[in-house]
């Protein structure tokens, strides 16, 4: 099999400390969906880095994703101190946001060989999402996997789309309600994009009747 020996290098930037509180914000050191949150804002309510004390940013550590074949484009996630993210093969990790350290790693074992002729534009992945205890991720090869966020073992699996028809994921999923909404790409090739939604099982840990650690699945509010 062969593989491209780019390698790509996560890198923490903070000589200030990303984990502080803000007001009016539950989860404010956290960055639970692609753009944050459901409107993809992309804004974070953290105070303390601003454009007085910016210059004073610096490495504190890396971390190699490992070899890729295009480029680097997952948003990674932040819950309870953890970072999520996805390479360019799929491939899903979970750090320690703090020292770098490396919790747990899973690889989808994408067939490259027979996977790359069918991709239109670059090996690329847009990201993950976060649901419940689960990580959401979207495999190249038009797999849909649910991850345990807290030791990256498999959930459950779906199928979205198949390779052989030129179509591949590459979004970052989307939680709306109680369902996970992914894309397959088209358009591209001769092929057609279209839109899932799929059921999550969210993770039951033993001598409980329900899912832990509490994600926040973004439900609408409704008045009593």
């Amino acid at each position: 099999m062969r593989i491209f020996r780019r390698t790509y290098a996560a890198v923490a930037l903070s000589a200030l400390g990303l984990f502080g509180a803000a007001a009016n914000d539950p989860l404010p050191d956290s960055w639970l969906s692609y753009g944050r949150n459901p409107s993809e804002t992309r804004y974070s309510p953290l105070k303390q880095i601003n454009d007085s004390n910016a210059k004073r940013l610096g490495p504190v550590w890396t971390y190699v994703m490992g070899a890729g074949g295009g480029n680097q484009e997952g948003t990674p996630l932040v819950w309870n101190n953890t970072l999520y993210g996805i390479t360019t093969w799929s491939v899903v990790y979970a750090l320690d946001a703090k020292t770098g350290k490396e919790l747990w790693r899973w690889d989808p074992e994408v067939n490259q060989t027979a996977v790359r002729p069918k991709i239109c534009c670059g090996t690329v992945n847009r990201g993950i999402a976060l649901y419940n205890g689960t990580i959401i991720a979207p495999v190249i090869d038009g797999r849909l996997v649910s991850l345990d966020a807290l030791t990256g073992k498999p959930v459950w699996e779906a199928r979205v789309a198949y390779p052989q028809d030129w179509y591949t994921l590459t979004m970052a999923p989307r939680i709306a309600g109680d369902k996970v909404i992914i894309g397959a790409s088209g358009g591209d090739k001769w092929t057609r994009g279209f839109f899932a939604a799929f059921e999550p099982k969210p993770v039951i840990r033993p001598g409980s009747s329900t899912p832990f650690p509490a994600i926040p699945n973004f439900r609408p509010k409704t008045k009593p």
